[in-house]
């Protein structure tokens, strides 16, 4: 249950060891962060994973069959966590375009009013008239399928937004049933796709409620660094609470650990602290720092078209193969 996750979590934070009591027991990783995988199909990943960091021409892997009990047309997964910073559009772009690449359709909603998504894919915000804002605000008039931007990849579509998303926090507030808007222009399109993803705003606002109403999972970003853990508890908190009051079928599908260095001992020390709180839910999968990240919106390319043998879109090509093979426990 959440909950537990949410007491494990509390107490972790409230009774932090000592510098000097979490370093002395921390031993360096032989294969940086990789572990014994848990699950079969997760080996090969992790191998295939492997051989590409030590070969980085090393030809891609073929496309996944997707098991009959991970068959889930239009499977809804928010991105979140309210921490600026952590990866949130990053890992929306990138693991967008690895689903899309594996030939799953793929529909991106950026629901943030920075529309760093959508500036990602070299779609002028500021120039369009209707957004995820109109759809959200004006939906007997403005549909989602009617600003969805088709065919930015093949496989993938975007929703984009821009600053006009931010009036909206405020547009909402009377809106009968407030919480379950996203959730209703979405049914149209579910039918369309085999992954939605929605990349959330930094922050708990009316915006976030709506992506974990309509959603079903979350996938948590977290930066390898103490005070993005610190946040945890109060995201853990308000998945919680959306569970039991407005979305009972929300799961957590995973911690995908952000930004990650390995030569500094603080990085392999909040990663080896946020998996023995969270265990299972931490993804294998680690993605590094590197300034690729950076660089690959500049030419509005997600980072398997800008570097493409890199060990960045290698990951999230292991990521997407992981999340489409379910590999990860969805029950608690």
């Amino acid at each position: 249950m959440l909950a537990r996750l949410y007491h494990r979590l509390r107490e972790f934070l409230e009774h932090r060891p000592s510098p000097s009591e979490r370093t002395s027991g921390l031993k360096e990783p032989e294969l940086g962060l990789e572990q014994k995988p848990r699950f079969p199909l997760q080996t090969a990943a992790q191998k295939r994973y492997r051989l590409s960091r030590r070969d980085l021409a090393a030809e891609h892997a073929p496309t996944p069959s997707l098991p009959k009990e991970a068959d889930r047309l239009g499977r809804v997964i928010a991105i979140a966590n309210q921490k600026g910073g952590v990866g949130k559009t990053t890992t929306t772009i990138n693991l967008g375009a690895a689903l899309a690449e594996l030939g799953r359709k793929t529909l991106l909603i950026d629901l943030d009013p920075q529309s760093a998504l959508s500036e990602g894919f070299g779609i002028n915000s500021y120039a369009l008239e209707e957004t995820i804002y109109n759809a959200l605000i004006d939906s007997d008039n403005t549909s989602l399928e009617s600003v969805i931007h088709y065919e930015i990849r093949p496989n993938l579509d975007v929703v984009p937004s821009n600053i006009d998303l931010a009036a909206a926090e405020v547009e909402l507030i009377a809106a009968i049933g407030r919480e379950y808007i996203l959730k209703e222009i979405l049914e149209p399109v579910r039918k369309r796709y085999d992954y939605i993803l929605i990349d959330c705003p930094p922050s708990l606002s009316l915006l976030t409620i709506n992506a974990l109403t309509a959603s079903d999972s979350v996938l948590i970003p977290l930066q390898c660094e103490y005070l993005a853990l610190r946040g945890m508890r109060t995201l853990i908190e308000v998945i919680e609470r959306a569970q039991k009051k407005l979305n009972p079928g929300l799961k957590i599908l995973g911690i995908l650990g952000t930004m990650y260095n390995a030569r500094t001992i603080h990085a392999r020390e909040v990663m080896e602290e946020i998996r023995s709180v969270f265990g299972d839910k931490v993804f294998d999968v680690v993605i590094h720092s590197s300034i690729k990240f950076a660089e690959a919106p500049v030419v509005h390319k997600p980072i398997l078209e800008y570097a493409g043998s890199h060990p960045g879109a290698v990951a999230y090509r292991t990521l997407a193969e992981v999340i489409v093979n379910g590999e990860e426990k969805s029950e608690y």
